[in-house]
């Protein structure tokens, strides 16, 4: 999974050369006021701070010009060679956005995000949003996962699995380090569920990445 907005298209070809398929990511969810296409936003489409994201707030998603702003950001991941794209924080209505959005509001966003994406040839993933997995397994190509065995929701993921529909399940569980048995103990239960499982650093720097596959 690479950085839509920062990753180069001879990036990703250089990647793809090497067999790699390439996911772009992007929030989807959220206005991130770094981005290049921040000015693109109005004021309306603004809701809350994520109290744990400086410079990040929820989107109204249901507005129109956020919709189009995503499929200029899809454009962008066809332009590029993207083979899929993960947008995050497709899951505003369980959060305390400052718009409230209803599971409704957001089952027609996802949905829009992946007939919008299907339409370019992009794969596309649905992020978390576990609530929802279950209306929206037909609509998605896979699933990326954090931390479902923290919150005891990784069985639900199981319906990707058994539509023969990949499961990428990340922790983060610095505990697991130097710590061999533990992280085949660990591997050994999401292998069993068919699940690609990765141990990461909550910072996504690289410090460490453990893989079961």
């Amino acid at each position: 999974v690479m950085d839509l907005f920062d990753t180069p298209a001879s990036k990703i070809a250089a990647l793809q050369s090497q067999g790699i398929s390439v996911i772009c990511y992007f929030s989807a969810g959220t206005f991130e006021e770094w981005r290049s296409d921040a000015d693109d936003f109005n004021a309306a489409d603004l809701g809350d701070d994520l109290g744990d994201w400086p410079g990040e707030k929820w989107l109204d998603v249901r507005n129109q010009n956020v919709r189009n702003i995503m499929k200029t950001r899809l454009n962008l991941a066809r332009s590029k060679g993207c083979d899929g794209v993960d947008p995050d924080n497709v899951d505003g209505y369980s959060n305390p956005t400052g718009i409230n959005l209803s599971s409704g509001d957001q089952l027609s966003y996802n949905r829009f995000l992946s007939n919008q994406a299907h339409d370019r040839g992009l794969a596309i993933g649905l992020k978390n949003n576990v609530g929802q997995v279950e209306q929206l397994v037909s609509n998605y190509d896979f699933t990326i996962n954090e931390s479902c065995d923290r919150y005891n929701e990784c069985d639900r993921l199981d319906v990707f699995i058994s539509q023969g529909k990949p499961v990428l399940h990340v922790e983060y569980r610095p505990d697991l380090l130097n710590k061999p048995a533990d992280f085949s103990a660990y591997c050994q239960k999401f292998n069993d569920k068919q699940f690609s499982s990765l141990v990461l650093p909550r910072s996504l720097d690289d410090e460490y990445r453990l893989s079961c596959q």
